[in-house]
């Protein structure tokens, strides 16, 4: 029995294999985090520049292959072997190899989430095409996840393509119709859009971006607009609770801004794993 053959016939086996390539995805992810908000600002320094008619400043060329990842205290460059995910945080004790400086746990985090998500995504949906789609939909969530709390930017070059991509992967009837994915980027990016200008009338000012609407589109294209109450309901009483804790553990006024992103991630993540269950179990049937 090849390989495959087994994959597709043994859960478990299934699962471990999703797991060891979460966490090699993971590992790209914290590039990703790290360096696609700076690219942003370079092309947003790039484009003022053109604006103003001054040359665009000298800086040096990054993008998610150049430069080799390199440690940010001493700039040694990181070894191939010191990359292999979550080992070798753990063979280096979390420190640089050449400074020895501290080396963030979130790195293996990262990497252990998108292990987490790959496994919980391969139980899910098995061996299938559903679940080459779902583990691309869930690593993106996580990607945003992070910019979003370091930042507070969710890129459109995330949330666009992973709108359409859920769309063309609903074309198939992955995870639900094609009309149900359509009514679905529809609805979510209009509910948030009609929250953001309902609040900014009434508060005077923004309580969201509009990165927020594209994220909330972009599930409802994946989920459908029949989960989508599912996704907002837990996104929202997550928020509250968490965003509350956190302000509090912060001791910072109510005034601060916390980014919803992650949240609606969340939400999409459970939305996706679960919504269909939980509309069921709500309304004793799903909506067509």
């Amino acid at each position: 029995m090849d390989f495959l053959s087994v994959l597709q016939n043994s859960t478990p086996w299934l699962a471990a294999a999703a797991g060891v390539a979460g966490l090699c995805i993971g590992s790209f992810l914290n590039v990703v985090i790290h360096r696609l908000p700076r690219m942003m600002e370079a092309q947003w320094r790039s484009e003022c520049a053109a604006l103003e008619g001054r040359d665009a400043p000298v800086e040096e060329t990054l993008n998610l292959m150049t430069p080799r990842s390199r440690c940010p205290s001493c700039g040694t460059p990181i070894t191939a072997w010191q990359n292999i995910p979550l080992a070798s945080w753990l063979a280096l004790r979390g420190r640089c190899a050449a400074c020895k400086a501290p080396i963030s746990a979130r790195y293996p985090a990262v990497e252990l989430l998108a292990a987490a998500l790959a496994v919980m995504m391969s139980v899910r949906f098995g061996y299938s095409a559903a679940l080459a789609f779902a583990l691309v939909y869930g690593w993106a969530l996580l990607a945003l996840t992070f910019i979003d709390f370091d930042t507070q930017l969710l890129p459109d070059d995330i949330t666009l393509p992973l709108l359409w991509l859920g769309l063309i992967a609903n074309s198939a009837g992955l995870f639900t119709d094609l009309r149900s994915a359509v009514l679905g980027a529809v609805a979510g990016y209009l509910v948030l859009w009609a929250v953001y200008w309902g609040f900014r009338l009434l508060a005077k000012k923004e309580g969201m971006g509009y990165g927020d609407f594209k994220l909330l589109a972009a599930v409802g294209a994946w989920t459908g607009w029949q989960v989508l109450p599912v996704v907002i309901v837990v996104s929202a009483g997550l928020g509250a609770v968490l965003g509350s804790i956190a302000l509090w553990i912060a001791k910072r006024g109510s005034d601060t801004r916390i980014p919803f992103g992650p949240y609606l991630a969340l939400g999409g993540i459970v939305g996706l794993l679960w919504g269909r269950t939980a509309v069921v179990a709500w309304l004793g049937h799903f909506p067509a």
